[in-house]
């Protein structure tokens, strides 16, 4: 899971660069692992910056005042394979043709496929393990066969459209064509968030791409949208925008995990409130948590897991009647740890994250409400705080069903031996963490939860649950295949020498 965003400014002496380095503040939580930003100024020269680390960390002043120019796309970068590397930080670049510098958020299932395609028949080069690089390329390649000298918005379109044809997966990008403009695309399945939105000022309309909503509330954007799946969205420097469906998929299924954990809570991701889908989140919970335990609900008080769950939480004990405390003070100076990379490093950073407070924990059955059990490693260190801190009883409740499939589409959780509900029943799940109980959301009620807000869209992407890959393209041999080389601490590079035929057949585009 990544943030990325897009903004092209309609007074062309202005800087697009203080806006784009908010936008990556406000994306943060997308994101620990890199950041970057790339501008283009007069005469279409590209000016970039970006490296590992936070987004207050790879920016310095002086380097923000070097990324001139009126329009520009940024990126913060989390590593769904749980590795980091320089190299891999967005956006991405290729200087042929035209200068097209991009970011992505999400991940790519033909990956594989792909880096064949381009090394054995578009004869281009890629330098990282990364998707990102495989999509901008493959869009670089459909345009490099416009042979145009400049190139035309019906030129974008036809590229974006074989694109489309030619990847799967989850995924969401921006790209800005040097001196030309910027790009807005999102897969058919509307996997990935992607919102557009625009701000008047003297000069005329300020156009954004954003993954969330708050960005371009924040920043002063008042009419925004979602980008539909498979649609594209063309802003040139010239303030034109045109807007175009080229793919409609049978199934749209937004990623589910938006609302139960990655989007802040204050933001609006397909016409659907964060915050109002986690309070529904909470009062369904509240049921679960009613028939698990029966006539004898012995427990005292109602803590959060911080932040994330505190919405929900905050819900289910006034559902349920009772008291809701805030018992873990948290360090806002340590990352999310989900998104960390390495198991090690998420273990030792959970208790310098949160701190139990003993007066809430001591001589309590305490329910701690959390938004999901991933791997486990979070809620073992956290129910273990909270008997430390005193408590007699400790009972989990999850927001979001048991985790027991391996995600493909952008968020890290490669196998299925690293999830502790993976062949494991609910009383096993508590025992290997600890708890006296542990309740989980059931999966329609989660659904449900979210779409109530905008019953239009029929499905969601739930496949870590329930195994039901939108895409129709993960079976159990891509799922082995991918956590043999996950287990390896490295991603999957297809040989050279493989079978390109049937490739070549695919990729051509149409005529």
């Amino acid at each position: 899971m990544c943030g990325i965003s897009a903004l092209i400014l309609a007074d062309h002496g202005a800087s697009a660069c203080p806006d784009l380095f908010e936008s990556l503040g406000l994306l943060q939580h997308r994101g620990q692992d890199a950041a970057g930003i790339v501008t283009s100024g007069p005469k279409g020269r590209l000016y970039q910056c970006k490296g590992n680390g936070m987004v207050r960390d790879v920016f310095s002043e002086s380097q923000l005042a070097g990324l001139v120019g009126s329009l520009g796309i940024g990126h913060v970068r989390y590593p769904t394979a749980g590795s980091s590397s320089t190299s891999e930080a967005q956006p991405f670049y290729v200087n042929s043709p035209y200068g097209i510098t991009f970011a992505h958020n999400g991940n790519l299932t033909n990956a594989d496929e792909l880096r064949v395609y381009l090394d054995k028949i578009a004869h281009r080069h890629i330098n990282t393990d990364s998707d990102s690089e495989l999509l901008l390329n493959i869009l670089a390649n459909n345009l490099q066969k416009t042979g145009k000298f400049r190139i035309n918005e019906e030129d974008i379109f036809t590229a974006i459209k074989d694109l489309h044809c030619q990847v799967r997966g989850g995924y969401a990008c921006v790209a800005m064509v040097a001196g030309y403009g910027i790009i807005g695309i999102r897969d058919p399945h509307g996997i990935r968030p992607l919102i557009m939105g625009r701000r008047q000022n003297p000069a005329g309309y300020d156009y954004m791409f954003s993954s969330e909503s708050i960005v371009l509330e924040s920043l002063g954007f008042t009419d925004y949208e979602d980008v539909k799946p498979g649609e594209a969205v063309i802003i040139t420097q010239g303030g034109h925008v045109s807007r175009r469906q080229l793919v409609v998929a049978e199934k749209i299924a937004p990623c589910i995990f938006e609302y139960v954990y990655f989007a802040r809570q204050d933001s609006v991701i397909d016409g659907i409130s964060v915050y109002d889908a986690r309070l529904s989140m909470g009062e369904a919970l509240a049921d679960q948590v009613t028939r698990s335990f029966g006539k004898d609900l012995d427990i005292d008080v109602v803590i959060p897991v911080p932040d994330t769950s505190r919405v929900a939480a905050l819900e289910l004990s006034r559902k349920l009647n009772i008291i809701y405390r805030e018992g873990f003070n948290k360090n806002r100076y340590v990352g999310r740890t989900f998104i960390m990379p390495g198991q090690q490093t998420r273990r030792k950073n959970v208790r310098r994250k949160l701190n139990a407070m003993t007066l809430e924990f001591h001589d309590k059955n305490v329910l701690l409400v959390d938004d999901s059990i991933v791997r486990g490693t979070t809620s073992k260190e956290i129910i273990q705080m909270a008997r430390d801190a005193g408590a007699k009883k400790v009972y989990f409740a999850s927001c979001a069903p048991p985790i027991r499939y391996p995600n493909v589409y952008g968020i890290d959780m490669p196998t299925r031996q690293e999830l502790v509900a993976h062949e494991r029943n609910i009383e096993q799940v508590a025992e290997e963490i600890g708890a006296d109980k542990v309740i989980y959301q059931e999966l329609d009620d989660l659904v449900q939860s979210v779409r109530r807000f905008n019953t239009s869209i029929q499905t969601f992407d739930t496949s870590v649950f329930d195994k039901h890959y939108v895409t129709g393209d993960i079976d159990d041999r891509y799922l082995a295949q991918l956590e043999g080389v996950r287990s390896e601490g490295t991603k999957s590079r297809l040989s050279i020498d493989s079978d390109c035929v049937g490739l070549y057949n695919s990729f051509q585009t149409k005529p």
